[in-house]
């Protein structure tokens, strides 16, 4: 009994309660885990060091119950993360991810995260998220540093209801690829054009780092931080139609929750800025409620497909079948033909001609 409790991770998972009939209900805590509990502190009950050695993933379950239950981790204990973090190398990528995910899934996942990033802990498996933690200066400007500016997204996200752990992975990883994005422009200031399609090629490699499904769950995450920047350009210039039906059809059954990510990332201090964002969000939202209801996911796909695509022109699947569909696609999309056959054979024979292509005889 006595070695089982000197192995427990911490002091507050070390109390016992006595069977035997002569002490029946005695509580046993040799540790002071009681104490503890109501002070609201975790502590490892031998030297942390032995303690962490023993199995490192103890390491991040520190910080899952300081996160989940707002513990404070006691200093030594604290201490012994930084010098043991990089242990964790050892831990395979399943165990890790079941720790993390729960940090995601608290109230305010940012407290986990950021103690897993200050202890040195998230260096060891997610260095694309700490990455994100500098701030350059060129000629007086400087851009916001992307690292806190996650955290208060991911914030953001775990306020909203029925908020997803893949959402929440979403928005952790949604700015992971400005780093690589990062440029200077003497006019424009720093640039980080084409960071959500860079994070989102990095998002698989994420997944098979820490053992996650390679399934429809990461292509969910993928798509998000692909996408996280459409609503944003459109709320910035005229909420037009044409631009939400695009959005919608290629965001398709995930479109709230792509919403969601966007009004979560409007951290900007400024506020005119913001109530500016908050407004022309709230008329997309409208405009995606008006084409769900008309059923535009339905109509957006031309009645014309590939394979009559194909068989009126005599060709296999190629570069140009994917040129007349997207012709046609276009033109649906920007309402410049009804979704009709007669308007958009029409179309498909013009387009056809242009690309030297002829009806099979």
């Amino acid at each position: 009994m006595e070695d089982d409790q000197n192995r427990r991770d911490f002091t507050i998972n070390a109390l016992a309660i006595c069977l035997n009939k002569s002490r029946f209900g005695e509580l046993i805590d040799p540790f002071d885990g009681l104490y503890d509990m109501e002070d609201g502190i975790i502590r490892t009950p031998l030297d942390p060091d032995i303690t962490f050695s023993d199995d490192p993933l103890r390491m991040l379950r520190a910080v899952r119950f300081s996160a989940q239950l707002k513990f404070d981790i006691d200093r030594e204990t604290r201490d012994a993360l930084t010098r043991n973090a990089y242990r964790l190398k050892i831990i395979s990528g399943e165990r890790i991810q079941e720790e993390l995910n729960k940090i995601l899934m608290t109230d305010k996942p940012s407290r986990g995260l950021y103690e897993l990033y200050d202890t040195g802990l998230l260096q060891q498996f997610l260095p694309e998220v700490c990455n994100l933690d500098i701030v350059e200066t060129r000629n007086g400007r400087a851009h916001k540093n992307n690292f806190y500016h996650t955290l208060e997204v991911l914030d953001n996200v775990a306020k909203s209801e029925d908020s997803s752990l893949w959402l929440r992975w979403a928005a952790l990883l949604h700015d992971i690829g400005k780093p690589k994005s990062k440029r200077w422009d003497n006019v424009a200031g720093w640039t980080f054009h084409n960071h959500n399609y860079i994070g989102a090629k990095m998002v698989p490699d994420i997944f098979r780092r820490l053992k996650m499904p390679l399934d429809i769950k990461m292509k969910y995450v993928q798509k998000l931080v692909d996408l996280h920047m459409r609503p944003i350009v459109i709320a910035d210039e005229e909420v037009t139609d044409s631009a939400v039906r695009r959005l919608v059809n290629d965001a398709g059954d995930d479109i709230n929750d792509l919403m969601t990510l966007c009004e979560a990332d409007i951290t900007s201090k400024n506020e005119v800025r913001k109530a500016h964002f908050r407004e022309n969000f709230r008329m997309v939202r409208e405009k995606i409620a008006d084409l769900q209801e008309k059923d535009y996911k339905r109509l957006l796909q031309p009645v014309v497909d590939g394979n009559e695509i194909m068989e009126m022109f005599n060709l296999k699947p190629s570069r140009e079948v994917g040129v007349l569909k997207q012709c046609l696609k276009d033109a649906v999309l920007d309402n410049k033909v009804p979704n009709e056959r007669e308007p958009l054979m029409e179309l498909l024979m013009k387009k056809a001609k242009q690309m030297g292509l002829s009806v099979k005889s």
